[in-house]
């Protein structure tokens, strides 16, 4: 390589008192490494560079010798199962997949055993394989990903460590099938092919153990430094710093530990495409110029409404560079927000002779079930963590109505949660027939406890497979739980509710939500209303 074309290439480097610190931070974590090396060797004998201990003689075998495929078919359907997210040991995640519709309930699937190896048969570089855990026990696979367990003498947490082996995936990479730059198809004999050296069951107990430690001092080292360093971090930045670097910067001092995961994920999004799409753009020559070339780039490829939930993460990052004068001028005053055009939303819900057919099937005893969720739902037009966080206090039957003041977070494993926001804290008004069916129903029951949870983990999917088959045996067309809430509020529109009083049932932040939501049930009823306006008006000649 020349040297005119090394002077040229752009390398990412932080402030120069970050550089000072990302050294010490390395150093130390150095230090603690030998150290452990040194803990770890029992012998006063030289040890090999690689491996930190002395060694026993290794064999060498085939990999098709080390494990054994491995199946536990589970039947369809597979209501309340979840699905394994397979995480490569090297790099990033992959989802098992199984489809859509027909295909998801014919789909053939294997139950997942804790330290099982999982191949996934269309694969990238970085995605080949895996070892499960005892959090992905009990979890599904899809046949796509064959599973294979460790024979006797072979220690699963060892071989984590020699499956991103540089030499085994470019082997995979070399004898599967597949263009560059493209997934290629596993060739798995190959991969039983594949000659492996390791040691004694007892060494490669020896050196999981030493892995797994240096893992957890590496953790508890960056936990430390972030501890003293992460609240000082926008101290040092640099107008002539990255904007991409800042605003990463800027997301875990104030957003980290603030927002709601699901609100978090949306911001490290927004961060992934601002280096994307503006990698080499420095703080200072963020104007309103580059600003807006920003937006009209990632407006490209999305809607206008997801331009501007963009434009209002970046817009709080650089008021506050404005503030710190590392930004002169507020470059998102008088921004332009571009997109491109929505796609039309029909909302799915039923009708009032549908929602009658719908209740009439359900299988509504003596004991709470998925059932009376449903009904709950389609009475109340509650969201589905909102039912789910239901507790029998929650309830006021004197006075016919239901508090609404948490959520229940179904998709991270359980817990009371705050509301979406502020207006969804409200009470609901319910009938009477409802207060007499769940006085009973909550009888017994713990006053701070959600009635609808009986385990640990709920899914949407669960209840949304429920309301299928329901929806199936009454000949109606299928809706997913929201499209409950949907019914609900349409219902209430027809039958001349105000958007007001929808909105205030519903806990939406305003009756804008409420209008954009139903626009073409408003639209419907507009169109009602101006034949009632025209009768009344010839009535009077």
């Amino acid at each position: 390589m020349s040297g005119a074309i090394v002077k040229d290439l752009i390398v990412d480097f932080p402030s120069y008192t970050e550089q000072q610190a990302i050294g010490v931070f390395f150093h130390g974590l150095d230090h603690l490494i030998a150290l452990h090396q040194r803990e770890q060797q029992p012998f006063d004998e030289p040890f090999s560079p690689d491996v930190p201990f002395c060694t026993n003689a290794w064999e060498q075998r085939k990999f098709g010798k080390i494990v054994e495929k491995y199946e536990d078919p589970v039947p369809t359907p597979h209501d309340g199962y979840e699905r394994l997210g397979i995480r490569s040991h090297a790099k990033g995640t992959f989802h098992s997949y199984v489809g859509k519709g027909k295909e998801l309930e014919t789909a053939q699937m294997h139950r997942v055993v804790a330290g099982n190896f999982i191949v996934n048969i269309t694969f990238g570089w970085e995605h080949a394989v895996a070892i499960t855990d005892e959090n992905d026990a009990g979890k599904l696979v899809s046949h796509r990903f064959p599973q294979f367990r460790f024979l006797e003498g072979c220690e699963p947490e060892f071989f984590k460590y020699v499956i991103v082996d540089e030499n085994f995936r470019h082997h995979l990479w070399l004898a599967s099938p597949g263009g560059a730059g493209r997934n290629r198809v596993l060739n798995l004999n190959e991969m039983l092919e594949y000659k492996m050296t390791f040691p004694g069951k007892e060494e490669q107990l020896q050196i999981a153990s030493f892995f797994r430690n240096l893992d957890h001092l590496i953790a508890l080292h960056q936990r430390k430094y972030h501890a003293i360093g992460g609240m000082h971090m926008l101290t040092n930045i640099q107008s002539t710093d990255l904007f991409h670097c800042y605003f990463s910067q800027w997301i875990k001092v104030y957003k980290e530990g603030a927002v709601r995961k699901v609100t978090m994920d949306k911001y490290l999004m927004t961060h992934k495409w601002v280096e994307r799409l503006a990698h080499t753009l420095r703080l200072c020559d963020v104007n309103r110029l580059t600003y807006q070339q920003l937006l009209n780039e990632y407006a490209l490829s999305h809607e206008k409404q997801t331009t501007i939930d963009f434009h209002h993460q970046l817009k709080g990052a650089i008021s506050d560079a404005v503030d710190d004068g590392l930004i002169s001028k507020d470059p998102t005053r008088k921004a332009i927000i571009k997109g491109k055009s929505p796609k039309e939303k029909k909302i799915k819900y039923l009708n009032q002779f549908e929602l009658h057919t719908l209740i009439s099937t359900l299988d509504l005893h003596e004991e709470l079930n998925w059932d009376w969720l449903i009904l709950l739902i389609a009475k109340t037009g509650m969201r589905f963590s909102e039912a789910l966080a239901l507790t029998p206090k929650d309830f006021d039957f004197a006075h016919q109505t239901l508090s609404i003041s948490k959520t229940w977070d179904y998709k991270e494993g359980g817990g009371f949660q705050p509301t979406k926001n502020a207006s969804s804290v409200r009470k609901i008004q319910i009938d009477w027939q409802t207060v007499i069916q769940f006085s009973e129903l909550v009888k017994g029951c713990a006053s701070d406890k959600p009635i609808f949870i009986t385990k640990d983990h709920v899914y949407n999917s669960t209840v949304n497979g429920v309301l299928a088959r329901h929806c199936k045996n009454a000949n109606i067309p299928v809706i997913t739980v929201h499209g409950l809430r949907h019914t609900h509020a349409s219902l209430l529109l027809f039958a001349g509710v105000s958007i007001a009083s929808v909105a205030r049932r519903l806990g939406h932040f305003s009756m804008t939500t409420t209008q954009k939501t139903y626009l073409h049930i408003i639209q419907e009823l507009e169109n009602q209303d101006v034949d009632l306006v025209m009768r009344s008006l010839s009535n009077l000649s």
